[in-house]
């Protein structure tokens, strides 16, 4: 059985160090399944397709979290091929369990706890947020935020003056975001409801926003310290 579509729902593309597996959101995991078995029974067959004789996978599933039955599946098909090797499985979205993992990793923070209208928190190095930030409530800390919680408050990284530092979570709802000395006051609907909003501070020194997917660019040391999440 052969997918329909024009658009393939498992694509390899190879990279500085190895080859990508990117796997489309857009697509049902059965569709996915149909055009991944086709992929690699493609280049089972072709012994030039790939110079490597052992191709190590990073599969990609943009902004799918994939359940633990789901991912599974693919890896049960994958181990098929003896030829092909998953490295990692990996979204664009950081969950908490990524969250958890890059604390256990590199010494981050955890902090979870209301910081109510008139209360300021402030921490050295890395935090990671599960709590809740009133509207004139406010976090700063040394480093960077990686926020989990619920913010409608104030949350300042890099205090007093590193602009190399950056917050990452669900800015939708904040009342100010600021990095060092740089500032931005949230406005109603100027960011989207997801916690892969990413506010750094550019070449140009302005405060501006990106997403997770972009962490490698914006970042590209912080990129490489949490492993390419």
């Amino acid at each position: 059985m052969k997918g329909t579509n024009t658009m393939q729902a498992a694509v390899l593309r190879g990279t500085q160090n190895g080859y990508d597996l990117v796997l489309k959101q857009s697509a049902s995991l059965d569709q996915i399944l149909v055009d991944l078995k086709a992929l690699l029974e493609n280049l089972k067959v072709d012994p030039q397709a790939l110079a490597a004789s052992k191709v190590s996978l990073d599969v990609l599933t943009e902004d799918r979290i994939l359940t633990a039955d789901e991912k599974a599946r693919i890896e049960q098909l994958i181990a098929q091929y003896p030829r092909f090797e998953i490295h990692k499985i990996a979204a664009n979205v950081m969950t908490i369990a990524d969250a958890v993992q890059l604390r256990e990793r590199e010494n981050v923070h955890l902090l979870s706890k209301v910081i109510r209208n008139g209360q300021e928190v402030a921490m050295t190095g890395d935090v990671l947020f599960l709590g809740t930030i009133h509207e004139g409530g406010k976090l700063r800390t040394t480093g960077n935020i990686f926020s989990m919680g619920d913010v409608a408050g104030i949350l300042q990284a890099g205090y007093p003056d590193d602009e190399s530092k950056l917050i990452m979570g669900n800015l939708q709802n904040a009342q100010q975001v600021r990095i060092a000395e740089q500032f931005e006051i949230v406005e109603p609907g100027q960011l989207s409801d997801s916690q892969q909003t990413i506010a750094h501070v550019n070449d140009l020194h302005v405060l501006t926003f990106g997403k997770l997917a972009n962490l490698k660019k914006i970042n590209p040391k912080l990129y490489n310290q949490i492993g390419g999440i």
